[in-house]
């Protein structure tokens, strides 16, 4: 069973930075294409960020020059560092394995305020 374990979210002004992360466990973690996603207001969730085995990262277009995806494969985690943070960066932040199937974490709560 994977498990996904977030951490870093907060609440930070437009204009800020935050740091998050996700520890894997319980699978072979370099076997998964790992991701974060979001989730709004209004519950619909929303690619964010992926990174592959191979370490190729993809981006959704209004993060794209501000968020940066990175994965450790030593320590079975990965970040997500999130620069010039604007009020619609707002939501849940989901962390994904994906390998055959999804795996989700629990979600941390991110906050961008004026």
């Amino acid at each position: 069973q994977v498990q996904l374990v977030e951490s870093g979210g907060g609440t930070v002004q437009s204009g800020g930075s935050l740091r998050l992360s996700c520890a894997a466990s319980g699978t072979v973690f370099t076997s998964y294409t790992m991701g974060w996603y979001r989730q709004g207001p209004g519950n619909q969730r929303e690619l964010v960020a992926t990174i592959t085995t191979g370490g190729n990262t993809r981006y959704a277009d209004s993060v794209k020059g501000r968020f940066t995806i990175s994965r450790d494969n030593r320590k079975d985690t990965i970040s997500l560092q999130m620069n010039s943070l604007e009020l619609e960066d707002t939501g849940v932040y989901l962390c994904n394995a994906h390998w055959l199937q999804h795996y989700w974490g629990q979600g941390t709560q991110v906050t961008v305020s004026s």
